[in-house]
């Protein structure tokens, strides 16, 4: 197994790091204040179809009417990890779930557990 070592330049010393362990179709608040997103591992492993990871710049959006600002696709299967080395800004708010289907409507959990790490700024 091949290993990578990724570096971060901050822009403070003490990121936010949130781990959910049965990340699901309820938005999960990681923060209510603007943030820098600057990395997301997704753990899949325990599923057998894809999982739709998504985040919203808001505060209590609704799944499957909110449309989000972010989705990343984990194929079944699988840990994936996303790195953002310029950040992408949540001005607003953070939140943050995980489904079966990408886009918008999307509103099924995960059959079995996904474990997420947000890493903010």
């Amino acid at each position: 197994m091949a290993t990578a070592r990724v570096l971060f330049k901050f822009q403070t010393t003490d990121p936010d790091i949130h781990e959910i362990t049965d990340s699901e179709n309820t938005a999960e608040p990681l923060a209510s204040t603007s943030k820098i997103l600057r990395a997301v591992t997704v753990d899949n492993s325990a599923n057998g179809s894809a999982t739709f990871f998504k985040m919203w710049n808001s505060a209590g959006p609704t799944v499957g009417t909110t449309a989000p600002d972010l989705i990343l696709m984990v194929p079944a299967s699988v840990k994936r990890s996303f790195y953002f080395h310029e950040g992408i800004v949540f001005g607003t708010a953070c939140e943050c779930a995980c489904v079966t289907t990408a886009g918008t409507a999307g509103t099924t959990s995960p059959t079995s557990s996904v474990t997420v790490q947000v890493i903010l700024e």
